[in-house]
């Protein structure tokens, strides 16, 4: 036994280690995001982009890295740590130069087809990379089914879990029809209506359901790490089912579901044709597949060690979803600093960093050193946060799974 250690604490420490590391394994090994779960028009607007910027964004499903193109930045540096994250951008890169829009959006829109294995083989592997080839040389099943039990979306890890919550509401709680006219509904007002009719929230908040919540493999599916967990544990009352469940309320009440392409793919497992991500609309399409796509760069690498290759004030904006989160806890300290020391290195004068968070404050970056030459400093005093403009527009947020929106400025001192 450790020296000063109870036989509960290296219990404890014990159950730690494997939580990590299983959270390790499921997102670093399979396609865990087939969808992104930011807003990008929320981005969009905090970012205001243009051809001078170059933009750093983590891959997740790559949506976003293909909407900042559209939305005029000069270079998209998509990172992820996850290789299968890049590997589902690059087929979608391939796809978009070498099909035809229909063949594209059945697969992207729909969420997989039968023919794409013609499609792959004839026309989209060419234009992947090695190690992106031998991915979905194995596999490709992953874009080749129809129907809703299916589709792309719901063969990622977390598209599993939504479509296991789906097929609970409506196989085990009886909601399929409730379900349906929820998807339908006019307008706002019907859909908060049927919402509170069927009782939805009630079905869920159940000891089952928030016992199924407090699991961290179930969380770990979700691409929500140990970290993130004690984070809205130890500040949200009722814990992450609490959270969840208070999300889904916001979620019915602020946005028509059948206009939101976040939700609505999430439970049917496709878009429409008037509801989807902007690279699937036909025109944004095309503009991708004739010249913005010599923009992108994807990179299979954590952040600290893709910017440690970088030189100094290369980046003009930073997307770091809700990444800081993942490293929340004192043991992330280390790792914490660092990412932010490369950050700071490579920001230009002015540099903007946008990030989501589900704690309400994201205090944890007060303790944050970032090194500045020969010493360091805290991060808080090289960053001007945009408090109003961020809490506007989160109040837009179409999403609706994150307590907070943080936009921030390297300041004059902040900048090498």
């Amino acid at each position: 036994m450790a020296p000063g250690l109870s036989p509960g604490a290296l219990e404890l420490i014990f159950l730690m280690y494997v939580q990590s590391a299983f959270f390790s394994y499921v997102t670093s090994r399979r396609l865990v995001y087939s969808s992104c779960w930011e807003d990008p028009d929320v981005d969009r607007r905090a970012l205001d982009l243009n051809a001078a910027d170059r933009v750093l964004v983590i891959t997740s499903a790559g949506c976003n890295a293909l909407d900042y193109l559209l939305a005029g930045a000069g270079r998209v540096d998509a990172v992820d740590r996850n290789p299968c994250q890049g590997y589902l951008l690059e087929f979608k890169v391939a796809a978009i130069r070498a099909l035809d829009y229909q063949s594209f959006f059945r697969i992207f829109g729909l969420g997989g087809c039968p023919e794409v294995r013609t499609m792959y083989w004839d026309a989209v592997r060419d234009g992947l990379s090695v190690e992106a080839r031998r991915y979905w040389d194995d596999n490709l099943h992953l874009l080749a089914g129809r129907g809703w039990l299916e589709t792309l979306y719901n063969k990622s890890t977390s598209g599993t879990f939504c479509r296991c919550m789906v097929e609970y509401l409506c196989r085990i709680k009886g909601l399929r029809s409730a379900i349906e006219r929820l998807l339908s509904a006019a307008d706002l007002e019907a859909q908060r209506e049927i919402y509170r009719e069927c009782g939805v929230r009630a079905h869920l908040d159940t000891p089952g359901f928030r016992w199924l919540l407090s699991r961290q493999a179930i969380l770990s599916l979700l691409a929500v790490p140990p970290a993130q967990r004690s984070e809205v544990t130890g500040e949200y009352a009722g814990g992450w089912a609490s959270f969840s469940l208070d999300a889904l309320d916001t979620v019915f009440h602020r946005t028509l579901i059948r206009r939101n392409p976040f939700w609505l793919v999430g439970f049917t497992g496709a878009y429409t044709t008037d509801c989807h991500p902007s690279y699937l609309q036909p025109q944004c399409y095309e503009e991708l597949k004739h010249g913005l796509l010599d923009r992108l760069h994807i990179h299979a690498a954590t952040i600290s060690d893709y910017l440690g290759s970088e030189p100094e004030e290369s980046f003009s904006k930073y997307v770091l979803l809700d990444h800081m989160d993942w490293m929340s806890q004192p043991e992330h300290e280390a790792a914490l600093s660092e990412e932010w020391s490369q950050i700071a290195r490579t920001a230009r004068r002015g540099a903007r960093v946008i990030f989501r968070s589900a704690s309400a404050t994201a205090d944890y970056l007060d303790r944050v050193q970032v090194r500045r030459g020969s010493g360091t400093r805290l991060l808080r005093a090289l960053l001007a946060f945009n408090r109003t403009l961020a809490e506007a527009l989160h109040s837009l947020d179409r999403v609706c799974i994150y307590r907070s929106f943080h936009i921030a400025d390297f300041t004059a001192n902040g900048t090498n």
